[in-house]
């Protein structure tokens, strides 16, 4: 499922507007990346929670010339799926 088919679900669950809707996720979506832009943790209880993880740094192979290069520590956003999320899959 996509974001429009999500916005379509909602709409024919609730009855609201189209591009209320629209408007409502885009703003959730943005709260989140606000953020853990900010390094927040965002937890939605029984859904899960969005964190930032810092991801140390390695060495690697460049595939092309075989040559060891230096991979650099990134900052990567995680989601932890909440129980109610975990017990839903499981089923």
């Amino acid at each position: 499922m996509n974001k429009d088919e999500l916005i379509d679900k909602i709409v024919d669950k609730t009855k609201y507007p189209r591009n209320h809707v629209k408007e409502i996720l885009e703003t959730a979506i943005d709260l989140i990346i606000e953020n853990l832009k900010k390094r927040k943790k965002v937890k939605l209880v029984g859904f899960g929670s969005f964190f930032v993880k810092k991801r140390k740094g390695r060495r690697g192979v460049n595939p092309r010339t075989g040559k060891e290069i230096r991979i650099r520590d990134v900052k990567i956003a995680r989601f932890k799926p909440g129980k109610r999320l975990r017990e839903a899959v499981r089923k």
